[in-house]
């Protein structure tokens, strides 16, 4: 494959990636050294990080991390990073809020602790700042020049900050109709930004074809070489949510299904705690949220399938609108031996559960987490979710970003005169 590198061919280099051992085949099992690979050369599996995870006292494990940075570095040693990674130019995602939702508690009738992680909170404000992160660590590892990805918008603007703090140059490729907000802040760093006609799938298989051409080489394309690495930056959420629990494991947790990899590391980093005995052993429940215009993934799970079936998107919900999701078919396991469930809502539902969202608690989200939200809510109308249970919802994005879904029907309350009299005739005095 022509990206790459003398490193990951060569047997008798090394690699600093901390913890991380080697790579491993989630179908066969079969491992390969580490390096800017994304698919099993046996079966066509998709690899995964496989690790040496540090032995030892729980406690002193818990005390090393409460010692390190309030960011995902803390944990460091169970991620594919070197020891001295907080050292390094990076934009030090995480340890974003957990936000114990009371009032939307009680909107939805949950009464055991609803819990919002708030992942608006990163530097480019989604949770993808996360799985940037510890690609832009391999990428240096690999000794890749640019860093690019395909994006539905979010992935692009973290691509682009991430690239210019590190001092590598950024190429990257969005559908051309993505929201203007999500453009404008993937531009903004500098990095070039390519539009593709067509949606995300399209955009996805055109960077599969630059990857294996020499016009790819250097590049290492954070969701597709670099991908089992990018991947691990979403387990940093299950940690941290175990972590702000008093290192407890959530009974529940609700998690927004794009290409699905975020909920099945999710699912990883919580069984990696359990090993460690970092958190007590016992049954959680995983539920998968898409949008009704792009569910692939709800629709083989209500239908009773194994296989997912590609969908064509059409939703509001855009940073979710994967037809084709790699990780579709995990995600059916996950659900299933958790004995969870994966969901969709409507664009309407969306739109409300956004606006649910910010008159309860003040989070404004974007889309996604209108749909984590409005899952929720349908979830505990349908007595899969018990609300007697301690349940975590995602939001992953800031409601900034997709302003045009809740524009049409959110503004100014009433136009006035400037005088009291005016104020006192529109009905707006308080009683």
């Amino acid at each position: 494959m022509a990206v790459q590198t003398v490193a990951a061919n060569d047997p008798a280099s090394t690699v600093d990636l901390g913890p991380a051992a080697a790579l491993s085949c989630r179908e066969c099992g079969e491992r390969f050294p580490l390096g800017p690979l994304f698919a099993c050369a046996s079966c066509f599996g998709p690899l995964e990080v496989a690790y040496d995870l540090p032995s030892g006292s729980p406690e002193e494990l818990k005390k090393r991390i409460a010692e390190g940075p309030a960011n995902i570095w803390r944990y460091a040693p169970l991620l594919p990073v070197p020891s001295d990674v907080a050292d390094k130019p990076n934009i030090n995602p995480g340890f974003t809020k957990l936000v114990k939702a009371d009032n939307l508690a009680r909107e939805l009738g949950v009464t055991g602790g609803l819990y919002v992680k708030d992942d608006s909170g990163n530097p480019t404000h989604s949770f993808k700042d996360r799985v940037v992160a510890i690609a832009v660590e391999a990428a240096r590892a690999f000794g890749f020049t640019t860093l690019s990805c395909s994006s539905t918008g979010n992935l692009a603007g973290a691509v682009g900050a991430a690239a210019a703090r590190a001092g590598f140059r950024s190429c990257v490729f969005i559908p051309h109709d993505l929201e203007q907000g999500k453009v404008v802040m993937a531009a903004v760093y500098g990095g070039e930004l390519v539009g593709i006609e067509g949606n995300y799938d399209d955009v996805n298989r055109f960077c599969s074809e630059l990857i294996g051409d020499p016009l790819g080489e250097g590049w290492g394309f954070v969701n597709v070489n670099l991908r089992p690495y990018y991947g691990e930056g979403s387990k940093t959420l299950a940690y941290e949510i175990c972590e702000q629990l008093g290192w407890r494991l959530p009974d529940q947790i609700v998690i927004p299904i794009a290409s699905g990899s975020q909920l099945t590391k999710i699912d990883k980093g919580l069984q990696e705690l359990i090993r460690l005995g970092l958190v007590e052993d016992k049954p959680y429940k995983i539920f998968g949220a898409q949008a009704e215009g792009c569910s692939p993934v709800s629709a083989a799970f209500k239908g009773g399938h194994d296989v997912v079936r590609p969908q064509k998107p059409n939703t509001i919900a855009k940073s979710l609108a994967i037809g084709n999701p790699a990780d579709g078919p995990y995600v059916l396991d996950i659900a299933r031996r958790t004995g969870g469930a994966v969901e969709d809502v409507d664009d309407e539902q969306v739109v409300d559960a956004i606006k649910l969202l910010a008159r309860t608690e003040g989070i404004f989200a974007e889309t996604a987490g209108g749909v984590t939200v409005g899952v929720t809510k349908k979830l505990i109308e349908a007595g899969l979710i018990d609300p007697a249970l301690t349940t975590v919802v995602l939001n992953t994005g800031d409601g900034l970003k997709t302003l045009d879904a809740v524009a049409p029907t959110t503004g100014l309350s009433a136009t006035i005169r400037p005088s009291l009299e005016a104020f006192r005739d529109a009905g707006l005095a308080a009683n």
